[in-house]
């Protein structure tokens, strides 16, 4: 490709003051930095875990996604809740998390560090931290700019039903007997 143009005019500066103004825009509306010590925690939760606000609408105009940090004390579990119309993603930074689900909460499964659970909407839930001596800690990424989180009153089934995450790279450990 050759450098001339089909358009004519001048490649003065006078012509590019334009310029300057966009790249101003750009410098406050584009790349955000969020420090992870200045989350906002005025988030609605659940309790038993904290929640803190990294992207959203309020903080850095997300229309479309709301981005945080979980963190569930050793041992503890939080209340049944679900996000409305939204999705969820939970990553697993340290850890082990249970995941609980269903009407009565009858479905468990475990998330290790490095994992990521896909929670869709409306389904009620509950996360558990499976150590009795280790913080669990994760990321949590939803699908709107808005935090939505509608706790439940459910009186869950005593022994959840074991629900393993089968998938072309995890396989059923009975298929080996």
């Amino acid at each position: 490709m050759s450098g001339s143009h089909d358009h004519p005019h001048d490649h003065t500066d006078s012509d590019h003051s334009h310029s300057h103004d966009e790249s101003d825009r750009w410098k406050h509306d584009g790349v955000r930095v969020i420090p992870g010590d200045q989350l906002d925690t005025n988030v609605p939760s659940t309790p038993g875990m904290n929640r803190a606000a990294a992207i959203n609408f309020a903080r850095v105009g997300a229309q479309k996604l709301w981005a945080g940090t979980v963190n569930i004390k050793p041992d503890a579990k939080t209340g049944a809740h679900h996000h409305g119309h939204l999705e969820s993603i939970i990553y697993v930074v340290k850890g082990k998390a249970r995941m609980r689900w269903g009407e009565k909460l009858q479905f468990t499964a475990e998330a290790n560090p490095g994992d990521f659970i896909f929670i869709p909407p409306y389904v009620p839930h509950q996360e558990i931290n499976a150590s009795r001596d280790e913080i669990l800690e994760c990321v949590l990424v939803r699908s709107d700019g808005q935090a939505v989180a509608i706790n439940l009153d459910i009186e869950p089934v005593e022994k959840p039903e074991t629900v393993l995450w089968i998938d072309p790279v995890h396989r059923d450990p009975a298929e080996n007997k």
